[in-house]
């Protein structure tokens, strides 16, 4: 898919994030795919999705484009690290891929320009910059990133931790990227997901608040502690 057709569908429009890790009780391909079947019906226009296994899953299951990604290891950069990690995603039938962009070593070593130039010439798909800073959006988009989200703010020293999405840097990136801004990163709320359109957002992600029923638990029961 093209970076404009995956635009077109998306803005204005709400991306579910459809993840559970291997330790998490809905981990498992066919788990995800029908979560996205649910995401579907409940209005999403894209769907984002971790690991070949799960993505493979998911679009045999909906219609949707979906932006892949593909975590290894535990720390540092670890969404779609090296180059390996984005062909697999591909291969699986990612419409976009999703990587980290931060200026953190990446494990490779190859320098995230390179990767991004690579990605866009042997796979020819376009590219999701998940950033943590303003500098580093920019970097991507200068890069070829077709569209960037402040999905690692909080996540790096490069700002603060927050229990909500960072609007600040969200609005920065929109004031300032020649590219689409999404949001993305503890969007918890209908009213936060309105908030970031309001601002400029092209589309917002939400992640999860919807598919992740041990988190949306968590949250209920140290409410009430």
């Amino acid at each position: 898919m093209k970076a404009a057709a995956f635009l077109a569908a998306v803005k204005g429009q709400l991306i579910v994030s459809c993840q559970a890790l291997e330790d998490e009780p809905l981990h498992g391909a066919q788990i995800m795919a029908q979560m996205a079947v649910a995401a579907k019906t409940g209005g999403a226009a894209a769907i984002r999705a971790n690991g070949p296994a799960d993505i493979r899953a998911i679009k045999r299951a909906v219609d949707l484009p979906v932006i892949g990604l593909y975590k290894q290891g535990d720390s540092g950069v670890y969404i779609t690290p090296t180059f390996a990690a984005a062909a697999e995603i591909a291969a699986a039938g990612a419409d976009v891929i999703a990587l980290d962009c931060t200026q953190r070593p990446r494990p490779d070593g190859l320098p995230l320009a390179d990767l991004l130039a690579r990605i866009h010439r042997d796979l020819k798909l376009p590219t999701f910059a998940d950033v943590a800073a303003l500098p580093e959006a920019r970097f991507a988009a200068a890069a070829g990133a077709a569209m960037a989200a402040p999905t690692l703010s909080g996540y790096t020293d490069a700002r603060p931790p927050l229990e909500g999405p960072d609007f600040e840097l969200l609005a920065q990136m929109i004031d300032h990227l020649p590219i689409p801004v999404i949001a993305e990163g503890r969007v918890n709320t209908p009213e936060q997901a309105r908030r970031a359109l309001d601002l400029g957002a092209w589309a917002v992600v939400v992640g999860s608040a919807i598919t992740r029923p041990r988190s949306i638990t968590a949250r209920f029961a140290r409410a009430l502690q």
